[in-house]
C-alpha cells in the first residue's frame, strides 16, 4: 500500500484548488489561492514547493500536477486519528460517531449498504 504523506489543513485547502483545477501553472495557481485563500504569491509558492518535496505533488514548471488523490488523503487522515483516538478500533470509532450524530433511518440504510458492500 502507497505511503500517503501527511497534508495539514491550509495544505488541504491549497490541495483543494489543485484538485479541482489540475493541470495547473504556478501563475493560475497563486491568483486562485490569492482568491479562494487569500494568500500572497510567495506564500503558494512555499507550499508548492513542501507539498512538492513531500510528495503530494509534481512540479514541472511551469505546470503543477497531484501525486494523491483527495480520497487518498481524506481515508489517511482517518487512518491516522483512529489510530491516535480509538486505539485503531473502526467499531470504536464508528460507535462515537454514531452517539453523536442525530442519523436519520436513510442515513443508517446507507452506512449499512456501504459496509455491506466493502465485506464483500
Amino acid at each position: 500500500m502507497k505511503k500517503i504523506p501527511k497534508v495539514f489543513e491550509s495544505e488541504y485547502r491549497f490541495c483543494l484548488i489543485l484538485w479541482e483545477h489540475e493541470p495547473v501553472t504556478c501563475a493560475q495557481l497563486a491568483v486562485l489561492c490569492k482568491e479562494k485563500l487569500e494568500w500572497s504569491r510567495t506564500t503558494t509558492y512555499t507550499v508548492i514547493k513542501r507539498l512538492e518535496e513531500r510528495g503530494v505533488l509534481k512540479n514541472e514548471h511551469p505546470v503543477i500536477t497531484s501525486l494523491v488523490t483527495k480520497d487518498e488523503v481524506q481515508l489517511a487522515e482517518l487512518e491516522e486519528m483512529m489510530e491516535k483516538r480509538f486505539e485503531g478500533s473502526l467499531p470504536a470509532f464508528v460507535a462515537a460517531f454514531a452517539k453523536q450524530q442525530n442519523l436519520s433511518q436513510e442515513d443508517v440504510e446507507e452506512i449499512r449498504r456501504i459496509i455491506d458492500k466493502g465485506a464483500r
